[in-house]
């Protein structure tokens, strides 16, 4: 998953689970006392974290949503603000304890958002461009988790959820009070939860006044769109004459859905309610496969089905009708089974049903994009040596050019007249909106949210560094260094191990793996861009499914000993390493193969023994294809660098972090390398957190993440 989402990703999940039990004040924009101009865990979050925006008819005035944290309260806020487009007149819209969600601007120049009713179901409403005259739309008798108006208004796509499966009381009715599951398949837990309930899109009428006749799409199949964990209303699309919806599906159940990536675009004609899948030539039926195999050599992938000259195995999600109507485009991955595999632009004449792909000329990963009103142009972001910028796609000759120049990360891209609005961070501050003019790329600010913070905050400064890897290829850290930094001084220094494993080191904005944060507590951190990431060509991000301990790993210790050897300021005696995911991964095995460089190892929700990795995971193609199938089929290159190998090697001080809710990488992974270490005589820590999932999501959580995390590290590094 590409990281620079995941702080929107999880204000927005934290916020819809928040809901029903909402805080006992209006939680708002905050201004902390800062002590001696010291990034702390309480400044980040008190911090406002900008989500999605929409544009007003004219494209005058933007709408966005910010969330805001209590830490007393434990409890977050969502609220909606308005703002000119040139930044002026910034005006609170939301004005009770109940959050606002997902504002979205309407012909008339009113604004439909998302917010509870009087029993606490979310529902969709409508306000004044001035906030006044507030009234409830929807009526439904379930949460809408996001909406979409047509075209002409005149209908709306709602999300809810549905139930899915059997509960032990439909089996039997005289155990209602039985907390038992039973299962009989794959997929029963993702990411965080049992997976109970699905969403569905569903089609309604809006006259106006209020929304009726209700319709779901999907009537009784059992399969979700938009898709979890993380997919929203990006996934569909209205055609322009608002007759036909595009959405986004995989239409598999059990153990084919955990194991196969292949989803597709489906068109749903709302006057005869028949569906079409675009993706797929008419009849096809999905092979036999052994799912104990990974999918890149059997039959499903290399005899694939092509439409329109074009394969599309593997994901194809996020469609949008071209403003005349004749084009469909939508981000696609050509392989089965294989998340991170190139994310094609393609588009496809829905007339003639010939496909084509935009952009070959950039080699890494098509993130998000958006038609200009022209629709001659697209315009999209991607990574590229660690930065994320905004680029223009001629539609015509499928050539594409950069627009956008610095080191920041663009993060969204929307058209707001001649103008591009643009969500845009980097490591030194958190997200904001700014207007992007596609012919210069000058980028004017429109938000200023943490103003206050960046105002009356000492913040590091982050440099880029180029260093040879053991195979001789060119590879990028980041180095972060301290506020006031002084090179004449020795400092104490961290690798910093990134996730995914196929996510950019770009520069990215964390509330929690924050690295001006790092910096304030007097440590440079070096970031590599190691091998098995994009933004460096299509073969650099392939070099590491099969090679878990192989060149990434050395391409980390080629970071850290070109710091400790050639940057003067980098106290070689005094080095940590700290990661999550697959950084949790890189520091177990690190652990016992750093051969006495590092202090103290920090991991959270790592992999520490594969082979239980294999089994105890939910996204089965994930494992398959990155570990080249089941231990028991001899895959000896992946499992027998597994880091509980390893452990014989252990002799460096390690804290163990794990979320109990995570179904990723589970609880017993961090339980066994701190058993491990502490069996060994070796000084450990385990921060378990009984209500986290692969995050950490919760005020006072994060906090004590933060407090822990940086003990430790002062503790046996410092």
């Amino acid at each position: 998953m590409k990281k620079t989402t995941l702080s929107l990703i999880a204000a927005l999940l934290f916020t819809m689970t928040e809901t029903k039990a909402q805080p006992q004040t209006f939680i708002g924009r905050q201004k902390p006392v800062i002590e001696n101009r010291k990034l702390t865990p309480e400044a980040l979050w008190a911090m406002g974290r900008v989500g999605g925006a929409s544009v007003s008819p004219d494209g005058s005035q933007i709408a966005y949503n910010v969330s805001y944290y209590s830490v007393k309260e434990n409890k977050s806020h969502t609220v909606i603000y308005k703002v000119n487009n040139d930044g002026t007149k910034e005006t609170l819209m939301t004005k009770e304890k109940t959050s606002e969600l997902s504002p979205k601007y309407m012909k008339n120049n009113t604004i439909a958002f998302l917010t509870p009713d009087n029993d606490g179901v979310m529902q969709v409403w409508q306000m004044n461009a001035d906030g006044t005259q507030r009234k409830q739309l929807s009526k439904e008798n379930e949460d809408v988790e996001d909406f979409l108006f047509s075209p002409d208004e005149k209908k709306v796509i709602l999300i809810k959820s549905v139930k899915y499966g059997k509960r032990t009381s439909d089996t039997y009715n005289d155990l209602d009070k039985a907390s038992g599951r039973i299962i009989t398949d794959l997929m029963y837990r993702h990411w965080d939860e049992w997976v109970e309930t699905i969403p569905h899109p569903y089609v309604a009428d809006f006259d106006g006044v209020s929304i009726t006749n209700t319709k779901d799409i999907l009537g009784a199949e059992p399969y979700e769109c938009p898709m979890k964990p993380f997919g929203g209303i990006e996934q569909l699309a209205w055609s322009k004459d608002s007759k036909t919806i595009a959405y986004t599906c995989r239409k598999l159940e059990g153990r084919d859905y955990a194991c196969s990536t292949d989803a597709d675009i489906y068109l749903y004609d709302t006057e005869t309610n028949k569906t079409k899948n675009i993706c797929k030539p008419q009849g096809y039926i999905r092979p036999a496969v052994d799912y104990t195999e990974s999918l890149r050599n059997q039959k499903v992938n290399t005899e694939a089905p092509v439409v329109g000259g074009m394969t599309f195995a593997g994901y194809d999600i996020n469609p949008s009708f071209s403003p005349d109507g004749k084009y469909i485009a939508w981000q696609s991955m050509e392989r089965d089974g294989y998340e991170s595999d190139l994310n094609r632009l393609v588009i496809m004449d829905l007339k003639t049903g010939k496909c084509r792909q935009l952009a070959k000329n950039f080699d890494s990963n098509v993130d998000s994009y958006t038609w200009s009103a022209d629709g001659k142009t697209i315009y999209f972001n991607g990574v590229w040596h660690g930065e994320t910028h905004i680029y223009a796609v001629d539609v015509k000759t499928g050539v594409s050019k950069k627009i956008t120049e610095g080191q920041y990360d663009y993060t969204s891209v929307s058209v707001l007249g001649d103008k591009l609005l643009c969500s845009r961070q980097s490591m030194c501050e958190p997200s904001d909106y700014f207007l992007v003019d596609p012919k210069t790329g000058n980028a004017t600010r429109v938000t200023n949210e943490n103003a206050y913070f960046k105002q009356n905050i000492d913040w590091g400064t982050v440099e880029p560094r180029w260093t040879k890897t053991t195979d001789g290829k060119d590879m990028l850290s980041w180095v972060i260094l301290p506020p006031n930094f002084n090179k004449n001084k020795k400092y104490p220094t961290l690798l910093f191990c990134e996730g995914g494993p196929q996510s950019p080191v770009s520069q990215f904005w964390s509330f929690r793996w924050n690295m001006m944060i790092m910096a304030a507590n007097g440590y440079v951190v070096i970031a590599p861009n190691r091998r098995g990431l994009p933004g460096f060509g299509h073969e650099w991000n392939e070099e590491i499914s099969l090679n878990y301990g192989g060149q990434c790993m050395d391409d980390y210790l080629s970071a850290i000993d070109d710091a400790a050897d050639n940057l003067p300021y980098v106290d070689k005696n005094r080095l940590g390493c700290v990661g999550a995911s697959f950084g949790g991964f890189s520091v177990y095995w690190l652990a016992g193969h750093h051969n006495k460089r590092f202090k103290a190892f920090i991991a959270h929700d790592g992999i520490f023994n594969i082979e239980q990795q294999y089994l105890e995971t939910e996204e089965m193609w994930f494992a398959n294809w990155d570990m080249g199938g089941a231990f028991w089929n001899g895959h000896d290159r992946t499992f027998s660098n597994s880091p509980h190998r390893f452990v014989d090697k252990w002799d460096t001080p390690i804290l163990c972090i794990q979320g109990e809710k995570d179904y990723r990488i589970v609880t017993s992974q961090a339980m066994s390398a701190f058993n491990a270490a502490r069996l060994r005589g070796i000084p450990a820590e385990f921060l378990c957190f009984p209500d986290e999932n692969h995050w950490v999501l919760k005020p006072q959580n994060g906090i004590l993440w933060q407090r822990r995390f940086f003990n430790w590290l002062d503790k046996y590094v410092k």
